[in-house]
């Protein structure tokens, strides 16, 4: 269904260099600034892009809104390090099962302040 995802960063540096650090825990490639100066990624077919936004007014993480990114158990953990590591915030609990769902969880919000959820399905 979707083609690709874009979010907005204030800072392009500051942006490649959290995303290039996290995806590297689930094999992703470094990203590449496109002559637009956006910062794009691909991996496993999907694109995913950041940019600053448009109408020159500040990029701001959605409120409610979360990019999920499917992962195993231990590269949720590696990316989650990685983050922390690299100009993001741990939010919500550590990365783990989630009582009650089939579900292991990893947040993370990145320089510009996107939430980001690294997911997987147990069983």
């Amino acid at each position: 269904m979707f083609s690709h995802i874009m979010l907005g960063a204030n800072d392009i540096d500051a942006a490649k260099t959290f995303y290039d650090a996290t995806f590297a825990a689930f094999g992703g490639k470094p990203g590449v600034i496109d002559p637009h100066g956006r910062l794009v990624y691909q991996h496993n077919g999907g694109i995913f892009i950041l940019t600053k936004p448009i109408d020159g007014n500040p990029a701001c993480g959605a409120n409610g809104g979360t990019v999920g990114f499917a992962m195993t158990p231990e590269q949720a953990e590696a990316w989650w390090n990685a983050g922390k590591d690299n100009g993001g915030e741990a939010i919500e609990d550590a990365p783990g099962p989630r009582e009650g769902t089939p579900y292991y969880l990893a947040y993370l919000r990145d320089p510009s302040g996107n939430k980001l959820c690294a997911l997987h399905v147990l069983g």
